[in-house]
């Protein structure tokens, strides 16, 4: 698996060979390259592509703040900066630098950096993925109105594969996103269950609770229970809840009633 492409950036030679020494252990990393001056840095960064650059700030050439001023209409990597003037932090943070690191640091606060910018990445990884995932909805979707349902994106684990609206049997709010059951799996996607529903066909999926939708299609009956409250039983033998401010669509969609 393809590690975290990282450029080391500073002028002394013993403060890179200090770096590539903290990284070696790190199964993670993948080090694509060492640079003693700011303009071998923004060739390299032109270059190489890292995900992840340890920049020193006074370097010959270009500063690090120059370097990253060269590069601000591409595409920049992380930024851990590593160097031994303290002045620079604000400034460092204000070019959103994921951590600033004081020379001479040991190997548990460099660890500390590296752990950040591993976590920066991955925040920064999924954001990106659920960008993709609305954008291949909206293709799916081409040029019919917004509202109109046919797949859910699923993504699991390390693929993403589609999920016919007409597959899924009920689906149930959690907090911010929910959950789609269908054929005795369950998937969670990253919408409210008020989004979904706006954009579901209202004749073949009914609202029956606050948390609750359910395909039409699966509902096999409805029954009273103990102390008056009402359920749905879907083909598949599963109970729902429904409230009563529902009930009078369920009976107009249905002619289901109890």
């Amino acid at each position: 698996m393809p590690g975290i492409r990282t450029l080391i950036v500073d002028d002394e030679r013993l403060a890179r060979q200090k770096i590539r020494t903290l990284l070696a252990g790190d199964d993670d990393i993948e080090i694509v390259g060492e640079c003693a001056n700011g303009p071998e840095a923004i060739a390299a960064v032109r270059k190489q592509k890292p995900h992840l650059l340890l920049l020193d700030v006074e370097m010959p050439g270009a500063n690090g703040f120059e370097v990253l001023e060269r590069l601000r209409n591409e595409p920049l990597p992380a930024v851990v900066f590593i160097t031994a003037h303290d002045e620079y932090a604000v400034r460092a943070f204000e070019v959103e630098a994921v951590d600033y690191v004081m020379k001479p640091f040991d190997r548990r606060r460099f660890n500390d950096a590296l752990r950040r910018a591993k976590r920066h990445m991955s925040e920064h990884r999924e954001e990106s993925e659920a960008r993709i995932l609305r954008l291949l909805e909206r293709m799916i979707r081409g040029g019919r109105d917004s509202k109109a349902l046919d797949h859910f994106v699923i993504k699991s684990r390390d693929r993403t594969f589609l999920l016919a609206v007409s597959d899924v049997d009920w689906i149930e709010a959690e907090g911010k996103y929910v959950r789609l059951h269908a054929a005795g799996a369950s998937h969670l996607v990253r919408e409210s269950i008020s989004d979904v529903e706006e954009r579901l066909d209202a004749r073949k999926f009914l609202r029956i609770h606050r948390a609750t939708i359910v395909n039409v299609k699966r509902i096999l009956e409805m029954h009273r229970g103990f102390g008056g409250g009402v359920f749905v039983v879907l083909r598949d033998g599963t109970k729902l809840t429904m409230s009563r401010r529902y009930r009078a669509r369920i009976r107009e969609v249905t002619g289901l009633d109890v």
